[in-house]
């Protein structure tokens, strides 16, 4: 196992344990992770801060914008869901918008 997986598989574990503001599951894009500089635990962290709520969807992606690497967090609040995005090799906040009604 990588260090990242192992990193990734340890945040995961402590947040379900705590009882955290995410949901443990797979996220897309798990092939671009080794491009990554920033983690999937730190991505989340810095959307949540951005966003307070929980990440309903998450994936690593390439995308124009930043360094063209990006962590995108669907995050619902009380009031309409957020799209955060981070940058995968510099953990820059990207973008922070609200859903539209036909999201993908």
């Amino acid at each position: 196992m990588t260090k990242l997986a192992t990193l990734t598989a340890v945040g995961i574990l402590a947040l379900a344990l705590a009882g955290g503001a995410t949901t443990a599951f797979a996220f897309k894009g798990q092939e671009y992770a080794k491009e990554a500089n920033v983690t999937l635990v730190q991505a989340r962290a810095i959307a949540l801060k951005a966003v307070p709520g929980k990440i309903t969807d998450e994936e690593l992606e390439k995308e124009g914008g930043g360094s063209g690497l990006r962590y995108s967090f669907d995050i619902k609040t009380d009031g309409p869901t957020h799209e955060v995005g981070v940058d995968a090799k510099t953990g820059k906040l990207l973008e922070n918008s609200i859903e539209g009604p036909h999201s993908d």
